[in-house]
């Protein structure tokens, strides 16, 4: 792993207390009615100055990016936020609910070496998802502004002796916890402060030789190495200078909080479809057979026709009628004869199989006259009704159409995205999701 650091964060109220009306969900799951409502609660929350251009999927404005710097100094100059003078680690603590269980997600917060993603001697940065020009010239343009990190990165390490789950523990264990929020959605955040420097030590030892996988926030981690590599085309750039580091919140594989959800895909916008017509053009492709039509249903049923098949499942759901299929691929390793140079562990993806086979081979050219498919990806089958419906979920289908089939998934398997990160290879977009996000407003990185 690239050498994990203490730093001096930029925090609310002096890193004490409960600070619910500062935090936010991350940039990328607001639209403009969330940022206001968080506003609206209390003017200095963190959206102010994380969320200056809607969508974030674009570059915005200059102005926007100058008003969210303007917010985040004034903040400064106030006394609303403020630096540590002692650098520090934080182990971090999320309760939640998922999929009828309890859960307690815990890492620890820190910084990295701000290296290039791929393989090193002694751990390296891996990357699992493709990313793209717009967002990362969003983030860009409100790094060069802020001159600071305004959210963490989700790394994964594999803690396969689980001396870093112990340490986070143990921590947590011995005393209540510095700062704690709660946003009202029903997960609840505690922060415990560490900056004795036996601690840290021993939590540096922990993930010492360990490569780091980013789970969420390649974006993001693409925008500190544009930032660092601009500072250094304008001259020499210091060994200890802030921008060579990258605030992180690292977990643990072997963490029992650690829960993983499945990112469906919703297809709309065909000109010619119709539920018997994809089934007959799938042939030779697709096995389709109907199962019991209900789509809460679904997982126990593609668990079912994943082990009598020994292969990969899917539940199809059709919008119009309402009916409920199992799927499976007619060949075994049907991505094989496309990508012969891809991994099999790659080539075994779900998410890869419904893009390159279902939708690329099956939908754009038999049900779309060769055009390319609207999608949206939501993560709950009530989300996938509710898009049916019409109802604005934060999934809504992506350059128009009404939704027409659905794809149901498993979740993504953990080994699968350490397999591909190691090979160097990325999954389609929206493959992972792993639940919940990290909150927005609990640490700022300053990089000036």
């Amino acid at each position: 792993m690239p050498a994990v650091h203490p730093f001096r964060a930029v925090q609310y109220n002096q890193g004490q207390g409960d600070i619910s009306k500062m935090i936010a969900p991350p940039y990328d799951v607001l639209d403009l009615s969330a940022k206001d409502a968080l506003l609206a609660a209390d003017s200095n929350n963190v959206v102010g100055i994380d969320l200056p251009h809607v969508p974030a999927k674009e570059l915005g404005p200059k102005e926007s990016y100058q008003n969210a710097g303007d917010r985040y100094r004034g903040m400064l100059e106030s006394g609303t936020l403020s630096q540590r003078e002692t650098p520090a680690i934080f182990a971090y603590r999320q309760t939640f609910e998922f999929e009828g269980k309890s859960f307690e997600r815990c890492g620890m917060v820190a910084t990295l070496e701000t290296v290039p993603f791929g393989n090193r001697d002694h751990g390296g940065v891996l990357a699992h998802e493709q990313t793209f020009g717009g967002p990362k010239e969003d983030r860009k343009a409100l790094m060069n502004e802020l001159q600071c990190q305004s959210s963490p990165i989700f790394g994964l390490h594999p803690d396969e002796n689980g001396e870093a789950v112990k340490l986070i523990h143990e921590v947590m264990s011995s005393r209540n916890p510095e700062m704690i929020a709660d946003m009202g959605d029903g997960i609840k955040q505690e922060i415990w402060t560490i900056d004795d420097e036996p601690t840290i030590a021993r939590y540096q030892s922990a993930l010492e030789g360990e490569d780091v996988f980013v789970a969420d926030g390649h974006h993001r981690y693409n925008t500190a190495l544009n930032y660092l590599s601009d500072l250094e085309s304008q001259g020499d750039v210091a060994k200890d200078h802030p921008a060579r580091r990258t605030m992180f919140v690292l977990v643990s594989m072997s963490d029992p909080g650690l829960a993983i959800g499945p990112t469906h895909r919703v297809l709309g916008g065909m000109a010619e479809y119709e539920v018997e017509k994809f089934i007959k053009v799938a042939q030779g492709l697709l096995n389709v057979e109907p199962i019991d039509n209900d789509p809460h249903k679904f997982e126990s049923q593609i668990e079912s026709l994943a082990e009598r098949e020994q292969t990969n499942a899917f539940g199809i759901y059709d919008y119009a009628t309402g009916l409920c299929f199992g799927a499976w691929p007619a060949v075994s390793d049907p991505l094989e004869m496309q990508f012969p140079n891809q991994s099999q562990a790659w080539r075994n993806l779900d998410v890869a199989i419904i893009q390159h086979m279902i939708v690329e081979e099956i939908c754009r050219p038999e049900l779309n006259n060769g055009e390319p498919i609207n999608w949206a990806f939501p993560h709950s089958i009530e989300e996938v009704l509710a898009i049916g419906k019409g109802e604005e979920t934060g999934s809504s289908i992506a350059g128009g159409g009404k939704p027409q089939v659905a794809i149901i998934v498993r979740p993504t398997p953990l080994d699968a995205v350490r397999d591909i990160s190691r090979a160097g290879e990325l999954m389609p977009q929206k493959s992972t999701f792993f639940y919940p996000k990290l909150a927005t407003g609990l640490w700022l990185n300053p990089l000036a």
